[in-house]
């Protein structure tokens, strides 16, 4: 779909020159108009991606016509375009809401890549809304994951597969990647869904303690075991056994593990006898076990036992066009699981999520949307809210704004914001309580209340309601 864009400005040369230069350079459709009042008009009429509005008209200016846009609609991307005097104007429009602002005369490319971000911006905004209403009706959920890429499709079609036979599988992928979701959608869609479903995280399990854990024991095998103990594999019986994190186990473990695989028997500590077992193992790692076995601390039987039915699972970063989906399926479920009034994620965070590495993966997605979801005072979720802004200066549009102004201007319009975002977190922090956020501060109560005068930060607006 070809995307569109709004020129207001009263001057037709400049109506003009916009048209013609921008229509080929960002491939869109541009349609102008002479006044905030037709302005108006046409975007009753029409969705535009991008109003592009000079501040300095006669009539209804372009901080009366911004107002206006955002009243009525409430995500449009607004950038303003204003000359070296009115930079001050402009600034005074992105606390209003505008999304940028562009100072004549302009270079033509710095523009076209300037506008270029801003047509981005309500891409993603559109794409968020249509996602936090396609997750409303569960079309993209897979027993708890979350996925349309294809690569999570084929996974998908993978683990429906190896759910209807009986056999040992191994889910290998980063930590975070939902390797426990993948075991569990193995059991629910096999054969065994009504057994138990067992799983074990073998790191946390001390080595000398994991094979009784795992195998049982019976009265009098060691100091403490004083009657007869069913193992986790007996637990399991006619279900399900998930081993996770299997490339932690010792090698005397995998050796007992071998003989699981091989046999379909355990023998509990201290007994002369092995019991029949029926339960299928499904394992998980995080680590390489190819070079494991190398260094010999991984056996090669015990692998090529396990790795029957591998299931290789991607690591966010590998998968770019699934976090915005992925982002409000979290978003819907940590809002109903912390009885949170709705909410949603500003564009530039989604923005932010998509440029993110994700080393911890949806875990670490999972972490910092329940703090945005905790933490947020109005309904829009930002990056301030979970600790994400830019600290480039080139990706803050007040640091830039202030680049245009005077030195005494600029450190005016910086203190301000500093004031404003680090005593507003403090007294977030203490729930608007002004004599503990000062004490935090490391100031007397009276310079901390003189300080909040200044710059007009109220403390009910931090206090729970």
């Amino acid at each position: 779909m070809t995307r569109s864009i709004l020129v207001v400005d009263d001057e037709m040369d400049m109506r003009q020159l916009l048209k013609r230069s921008l229509e080929p350079d960002l491939d869109c459709e541009v349609h102008t108009a002479a006044s905030g009042e037709s302005g108006l008009q046409l975007l009753s009429k029409k969705f535009f991606d991008l109003v592009l509005a000079d501040i300095r008209m006669p009539a209804m200016d372009g901080l009366e016509l911004l107002a206006l846009i955002k009243r009525a609609h409430p995500d449009q991307t607004v950038v303003m375009i204003t000359g070296h005097g009115g930079v001050e104007m402009a600034v005074e429009a992105m606390k209003r809401g505008a999304y940028d602002f562009i100072t004549k005369p302009f270079d033509h490319d710095a523009l076209v890549m300037r506008l270029d971000k801003a047509l981005e911006r309500s891409r993603l905004i559109n794409e968020n809304i249509r996602l936090q209403q396609a997750c409303g009706d569960d079309n993209d959920l897979f027993h708890g994951m979350v996925g349309r890429c294809d690569g999570m499709q084929r996974i998908f079609q993978t683990i429906e597969m190896v759910a209807k036979t009986d056999l040992t599988v191994l889910i290998t992928g980063e930590s975070g990647t939902g390797k426990d979701l993948t075991a569990r959608a193995i059991h629910a869609l096999s054969s065994r869904k009504d057994g138990p479903f067992v799983a074990v995280n073998c790191p946390t399990v001390p080595e000398h303690i994991l094979e009784s854990e795992l195998f049982g024991y019976r009265k009098g095998a060691f100091t403490h075991a004083v009657s007869n103990r069913d193992g986790l594999f007996q637990e399991a019986h006619n279900g399900t056994i998930f081993l996770d994190e299997i490339g932690d186990i010792a090698p005397t473990i995998q050796t007992k593990l071998l003989r699981v695989l091989q046999e379909k028997e355990i023998k509990p500590l201290g007994d002369t006898k092995t019991i029949r077992i029926n339960t299928r193992i499904v394992a998980s790692t995080n680590q390489n076990l190819s070079e494991k076995m190398k260094t010999g601390e991984f056996r090669e039987d015990f692998f090529y036992r396990l790795n029957v039915l591998p299931i290789s699972l991607p690591a966010l970063r590998e998968r770019k066009k699934d976090i915005p989906l992925i982002a409000n399926y979290l978003l819907k479920k940590n809002v109903v699981k912390l009885q949170q009034s709705k909410k949603k994620l500003s564009p530039e965070l989604l923005a932010m999520f998509i440029a993110h590495d994700w080393t911890g993966n949806i875990r670490e997605m999972e972490n910092i949307i329940t703090q945005g979801v905790l933490f947020s005072k109005g309904e829009e979720i930002t990056p301030e809210d979970v600790g994400m802004e830019k600290n480039g200066s080139d990706d803050c549009l007040v640091a830039r704004a202030c680049r245009e102004l005077s030195y005494k201007k600029a450190k005016e319009e910086t203190l301000h914001q500093f004031n404003c975002n680090y005593i507003g977190h403090q007294l977030s922090e203490t729930g608007g309580n002004v004599t503990r956020a000062a004490k935090n501060c490391g100031l007397e109560r009276q310079a901390l209340q003189q300080i909040m005068r200044r710059y007009g930060i109220k403390s009910d607006q931090f206090r729970s309601k």
